[in-house]
């Protein structure tokens, strides 16, 4: 099946993201709060345009389950998770006009553009491969987390989000989909949804390697 290929595929960046300094102290309740709030500011912005391209994804598949799994993985994806980032930015205390003021950062930036680029001009498999790490690897992290953190984690909210049965329904849902797809594909589109679901983990993993860094513009010293 393509998702198992795909998934034996990036085995080593898959290891490298569970791995990573950021993943390896939120597991732990360490990770400093700055590093953190870094993170859910950066997240609330890419999920708006994942959840774009998951609304493009509706718009653009012909099978009816898929047009609605699509569209409530678009409203899920703005309201449910978008109510966790907004009740971690009230205990940060932060206004409005504090997340006017944080710039998005280039990885975010990048990811989110990449992505509506996909959205936009790739085939429609191409498309459901390239928002499955999303899906696929948050769950991954999140069911390898959980089992570590405590009714006292302080990030515990974040974790069993993703680690949750409806979440993991939700990422069956999404494999489901892209196998079929894969399986009535050509060569080359398969090979094309191959080379975006690989980029797309490339792009989670330096997501969380940018909120680590808590990444800035090195440019930004030269602009207003």
């Amino acid at each position: 099946m393509f998702c198992d290929e795909v998934w034996a595929r990036t085995a080593k960046l898959l290891r490298a993201i569970h791995e990573h300094p950021f993943n390896t102290a939120l597991g732990e309740g360490t990770l400093d709060r700055e590093r953190f709030a870094f993170y859910i500011v950066q997240d609330a912005r890419y999920l708006e345009a994942f959840a774009k391209a998951l609304a493009t994804a509706a718009v653009r598949a012909t099978d009816p389950e898929e047009v609605a799994f699509w569209a409530q993985s678009a409203h899920g994806a703005i309201a449910a998770e978008r109510t966790l980032h907004e009740g971690y930015i009230e205990e940060y205390g932060l206004t409005a006009d504090d997340l006017a003021g944080v710039p998005t950062s280039p990885t975010a930036l990048a990811y989110s553009s990449w992505l509506q680029a996909m959205a936009l001009s790739a085939p429609y498999p191409v498309l459901a491969a390239a928002v499955l790490p999303c899906f696929w690897v948050y769950q991954d992290v999140g069911q390898a987390l959980v089992s570590r953190s405590s009714e006292t984690h302080p990030y515990r909210a974040w974790i069993a989000t993703y680690a949750d049965p409806s979440f993991e329904a939700a990422v069956t849902g999404a494999k489901e989909i892209t196998d079929r797809l894969a399986a009535s594909a050509d060569e080359p589109t398969r090979e094309a949804m191959a080379a975006a679901f690989v980029k797309a983990t490339e792009y989670e993993w330096m997501f969380w390697d940018s909120a680590w860094r808590r990444e800035g513009w090195p440019t930004s010293e030269w602009v207003s």
